[in-house]
């Protein structure tokens, strides 16, 4: 009770717009990233799960490299470590921002729907051939509904994640939420109360975007799995 009352609520009403651009920066590369990684994810899962060569190679070596490094260094490689010699690559930070989730929860994403695509029974294909239909027309019409919606929990999880990591997006100072309450927390001295707000604001964002997706994969749930 004594942590509440000596809390500055005025301190929020104060700071809204701010705290607000921040949100909205935040939303920006959070729904870029998980747009982003579900597209990639769906074209190199489908090519891994189908064996394509050179392709499925290359998707298998990115997934190895992305997962098995910091995101932090993946950030501070793509915004400094492209902008010198030899690549010359100078991104601005909200295109930096946005392009590593997209890599990131690609790569994920990329094992996500490998997994669901190799776990649809071999009958279903075999059946869409049967009717004639291409493999690609096969992949469309079988694979990628029924896959996909294996894979719907874990890329949840992922979805939720590049939500989440949009507060390392800090470091290149892009100014997202994490970033915005950093710094009115430097200016007013307010600390407790800047990532007090912070925190909470993450667990409605992530909250709101669980439920919602969590509603979604009730909808899409195969009919055995009801």
């Amino acid at each position: 009770m004594r942590l509440l009352a000596s809390f500055e609520w005025s301190f929020i009403w104060e700071n809204r717009g701010v705290f607000l651009d921040g949100l909205w920066k935040t939303l920006q590369v959070s729904l870029i990233g998980i747009a982003g990684a579900l597209g990639l994810g769906v074209v190199l899962g489908a090519a891994r799960a189908h064996r394509i060569p050179v392709v499925s190679q290359v998707a298998a070596i990115y997934v190895e490299v992305i997962r098995n490094t910091p995101i932090l260094v993946q950030v501070f490689f793509v915004y400094f470590g492209l902008s010198e010699p030899p690549f010359n690559i100078r991104l601005p930070a909200f295109t930096a921002a946005w392009l590593m989730l997209v890599i990131w929860g690609g790569a994920f994403n990329t094992e996500n729907f490998r997994a669901g695509f190799e776990a649809v029974p071999g009958r279903y294909r075999e059946a869409g051939s049967a009717l004639g239909f291409s493999r690609l027309a096969t992949f469309l019409n079988v694979t990628l509904p029924i896959g996909g919606r294996i894979a719907l929990p874990s890329s949840i999880n992922t979805a939720i994640s590049v939500v989440k990591n949009t507060s390392l997006m800090y470091v290149i100072g892009y100014m997202e939420l994490t970033t915005t309450a950093l710094n009115i927390s430097n200016l007013t001295l307010q600390t407790t109360e800047a990532l007090t707000v912070l925190a909470v604001v993450y667990l409605a964002l992530v909250w709101s975007l669980s439920a919602a997706i969590r509603l979604l994969e009730t909808r899409l749930a195969l009919p055995e799995a009801r």
